[in-house]
């Protein structure tokens, strides 16, 4: 059996102190030890959108220390695959938060659309990219709103959930689509808030059912990996999936739609 490292170690140590008497001291000590953690997911993130490095590594922190709050050491999972979900996720959320702030004038979007064949025409009138003189005179506007107008378009440009994320040496691409959390994860976690509440609707669910849900949710394993362990196809887990967290809904009192973020 592999032994754990002196820092994995003191990181469970500190986890399960924490989780027993919790405290800014311990959860501060918990934040230092996981940086390297958080700014590994920044990296791969900044790139897709324009955003700064140091905004985003701070809304990281946030997700870290959610993470730290609601992990359970007793449930035998590594901190590290709990904590990438709440740090990727509290990310994505202040991403597309932002861009949907940042709104556009009608009359700059339709302007914005004529601007790209604008561009494209002068671009080969004149053998050369135009100067925005040039672009703003041919749309009929000043050099000045034409500038704001590709500022406020650069402001609000969207993250892409088609971005290809994973590094090269990475087998399968991952895209930031594919990190979002679906509808259903996100009301396992607004659940988790209360464990106990939660562990007792899970007890009233059929065996196969309860044990997907903890699987694919709880365990953070694919589908098609808990469908391997149980014996069952991948459509036979997304239908129990679906079913097990109505049924958790109605255990629980709330309905679905009021968990949604």
């Amino acid at each position: 059996m592999k032994s754990q490292s002196p820092c994995s170690a003191k990181m469970m140590d500190l986890l399960v102190s924490y989780h027993q008497a919790p405290s800014v001291n311990l959860r501060n000590q918990l934040v230092k030890l996981n940086t390297g953690l958080v700014r590994k997911i920044v990296h791969r993130l900044c790139h897709q959108c324009g955003e700064p490095f140091e905004d985003l590594e701070q809304i990281g922190y946030l997700g870290l220390i959610r993470a730290i709050e609601r992990f359970n050491p007793k449930q035998g999972c590594a901190f590290s695959s709990f904590a990438v979900p709440y740090i990727r996720g509290e990310i994505l959320h202040y991403l597309r938060d932002r861009s949907s702030a940042v709104k556009i004038p009608r009359r700059w979007q339709e302007l914005q659309k004529t601007a790209q064949r604008v561009c494209s025409e002068l671009s080969h009138e004149l053998g050369r990219n135009p100067k925005d003189a040039e672009v703003a005179t041919r749309l009929g506007i000043s050099k000045t709103e034409w500038q704001e107008m590709q500022v406020a378009n650069h402001n609000r440009s969207p993250l892409s959930l088609d971005a290809c994320i994973t590094h090269q040496h990475e087998s399968s691409p991952l895209s930031l689509g594919d990190m979002l959390p679906d509808t259903h994860a996100q009301v396992l976690l607004h659940w988790e808030e209360d464990r106990a509440q939660l562990q007792h609707a899970l007890s009233q669910l059929e065996e196969k059912t309860r044990s997907i849900i903890e699987m694919v949710y709880l365990q953070e394993l694919p589908r098609k990996v808990a469908a391997e362990r149980l014996g069952v196809s991948p459509m036979t887990v997304s239908r129990r999936l679906k079913s097990g967290i109505e049924q958790l809904a109605v255990f629980l009192g709330q309905p679905i739609q009021a968990c949604k973020p």
